[in-house]
């Protein structure tokens, strides 16, 4: 069976995030995830979680100044993408959060790749000593224009760079979808070096039994490849998010 969590960045956000859980639950995923929970203390988001007996899978780092996209690849901002870096790893370790993604930045260039390589291994080192998974994603250039990971193969390459092994791919079927395609072949092939899987409708982000994919088809292949961790569903509700998950009873049976 097919396992989801909600991603609350997307979902629910007209609530408080503690109430965002809740709901969550009470729709039946299995986890959830967010993007920037900084504005909850961890001590309120930690109890929501053990009421609830959900796991919060990830976290992001802060997305710096507007226009930054983050900030690990931003050459001259290294002091603020570690002051990033440890504060999502000490707010993932106070809530159980078993991975960070370290937000790269709008950058270009030789320089940003070295900047970028020499964080990760920084939060490599430190997410190590709390048993957490430090994750990069590449991103569309629709939404993300001049953000530094464009594709999943730049990514993985600079995952074999770094060469910590808990450093790895977060796998998002919209922005592959929109910038690449052959999702399945594509997670085939790079499931070694995934760290968790997103999805959503292509091209307009919206729910999965929306789109131009077929996430029957592509929910079945992950499957068949022995994926059991939860899916992350980072896709915009058209109205309220309750009334946006039909897809979900049908899907977690494959």
């Amino acid at each position: 069976m097919t396992q989801f969590s909600a991603n609350l960045g997307f979902l629910w956000t007209e609530l408080p995030l503690p109430m965002a859980i809740a709901a969550a639950k009470a729709a039946g995923f299995a986890a959830v995830e967010c993007h920037w929970p900084y504005d909850t203390p961890a001590e309120e988001t930690a109890r929501a979680l053990r009421e609830s007996g959900l796991r919060m899978l990830g976290i992001n780092t802060v997305r710096g100044k507007p226009g930054e996209n983050g900030l690990s690849a931003l050459p001259g901002c290294e002091a603020e993408a570690r002051a990033a870096i440890d504060q999502a790893l000490g707010y993932a370790t106070a809530i159980g959060a078993g991975m960070v993604h370290v937000m790269a930045g709008c950058a270009d260039g030789d320089e940003a790749h070295a900047v970028f390589v020499t964080n990760l291994a920084y939060a490599a080192q430190r997410a190590a000593e709390c048993g957490i998974t430090i994750l990069i994603e590449p991103l569309n250039r629709h939404d993300a224009p001049g953000y530094f990971l464009k594709t999943t193969d730049q990514a993985c390459a600079i995952i074999h760079e770094v060469g910590a092994p808990n450093v790895k791919l977060m796998f998002d079927c919209y922005h592959v979808g929109r910038t690449e395609g052959d999702i399945t072949t594509r997670f085939k092939a790079l499931q070694p070096l995934i760290g968790h899987v997103q999805f959503a409708s292509v091209p307009d982000r919206g729910p999965p039994d929306s789109g131009e994919l077929n996430f029957g088809t592509i929910f079945a292949a992950i499957a068949d490849t022995g994926w059991v961790a939860p899916l992350g569903a980072e896709y915009r509700p058209i109205g309220p998010t309750s009334e946006s998950l039909g897809w979900m009873a049908r899907w977690r049976q494959v």
